[in-house]
């Protein structure tokens, strides 16, 4: 079944409701697109405006690559589903017996492998998606930068929520040292990229910020 082409009552109805899929990954894939979009948004309105023509085929390449990010966020709404699913199934599997239980870790440790790897590419590319705001923000219409800021808190919650949905998984690997890997790589991406979309966020917020 596929996610992405629901409309959006319909999808968020199927999140409300205790079906295993779509769930915090899907959703995820979900928010970061929708920032992705809003750092084009910003490019869109800038493109073709006197004012910005220094920075106009900067800005073309710019919407060229976040075109590329979100289409890749858009297919992992569907791609988080289909790896999700076994894991869900394999959590159900007997244990009475020996053979049962070494057979039901076999699985499960196979299932959390895949589980793991598409919130990782989720978190891959939000962080792709917050390089790019960091230049929609800086070089956008003055007119759309309140866009630029809301879509790199998105892309933000997007990164956060993916690495959620890596290290629930990892947490419950046997393999200790392919768990510890993904972890790094993640609380790597999280160090970075958090921080920088917080910076980016509040220099658009000091551009509009009221005066008190």
């Amino acid at each position: 079944m596929s996610f992405l082409n629901q409309d959006i009552q319909a999808f968020t109805d199927v999140l409300a409701s205790k079906a295993s899929v779509p769930g915090g990954g899907g959703a995820s894939a979900l928010v970061g697109a929708v920032g992705t979009a809003l750092g084009s948004m910003v490019g869109a309105l800038t493109v073709g405006k006197k004012k910005y023509a220094d920075v106009e085929a900067e800005i073309i390449e710019l919407m060229k690559k976040a075109d590329v990010v979100r289409a890749e966020l858009l297919k992992q709404i569907d791609e988080d589903a289909r790896v999700f699913e076994p894991l869900s199934k394999a959590y159900g599997l007997p244990k009475e017996t020996e053979e049962q239980k070494a057979e039901k870790e076999k699985i499960m440790e196979a299932c959390l492998h895949e589980a793991c790897s598409v919130p990782m590419q989720i978190m891959v590319k939000c962080c792709e998606a917050i390089e790019l705001q960091k230049e929609f923000a800086a070089k956008g219409s003055s007119l759309a930068i309140s866009d630029a800021g809301v879509g790199v808190a998105f892309c933000k919650a997007a990164l956060q929520g993916a690495s959620l949905n890596v290290f629930i998984n990892t947490k419950s690997m046997k393999e200790r040292a392919y768990a510890d890997g993904l972890n790094k790589q993640a609380l790597d991406m999280l160090n970075k990229y958090v921080p920088m979309a917080d910076e980016i966020y509040e220099s658009v917020f000091a551009r509009l910020r009221p005066a008190e």
